[in-house]
């Protein structure tokens, strides 16, 4: 779980992030459109990422939506599947934190990939909780 915390307003950083169209903060991401729903539970992401040289299309669906405050989706990539969550926290007047988990699964033969795939994953999420930091930041 990574812990971002911003000067902005829990309301403000909700209605940004619960439109799932992450170019903005996750470096990977090249375009997150959305394809069905409405944002909330059903609601189906495409994403294409550019991940360790390769291209990664990765479908997301909603699977969990409480507003203002938690955000769920279930992402599949194939041979690895994702369950991001996105919990957003008013911590005091015009400020918040943003608790944002990621878990994947490695499927198939790629699975003796995994211990490698838990270090780059890291790495993908520490990133992308910075880059969140700066964007809400700029809201």
């Amino acid at each position: 779980m990574r812990h971002v915390a911003t000067s902005r307003p829990a309301e403000l950083v909700w209605d940004f992030l619960a439109d799932f169209t992450t170019e903005q903060w996750d470096p990977p991401t090249r375009q997150t459109r959305r394809t069905a729903g409405d944002g909330g539970v059903g609601t189906v992401y495409r994403n294409g990422s550019h991940l360790f040289g390769v291209d990664a299309p990765v479908t997301y669906t909603v699977v969990d939506h409480e507003p203002p405050r938690r955000l769920r989706l279930r992402g599949d990539a194939g041979r690895v599947q994702f369950l991001d969550t996105i919990e957003v926290h008013d911590v005091r007047a015009g400020r918040a934190r943003v608790d944002y988990t990621v878990q994947f699964d490695v499927r198939g033969a790629a699975r003796v990939l995994t211990p490698l795939a838990v270090l780059a994953m890291r790495r993908v999420a520490d990133d992308a909780a910075r880059q969140m930091g700066r964007v809400l930041d700029e809201l």
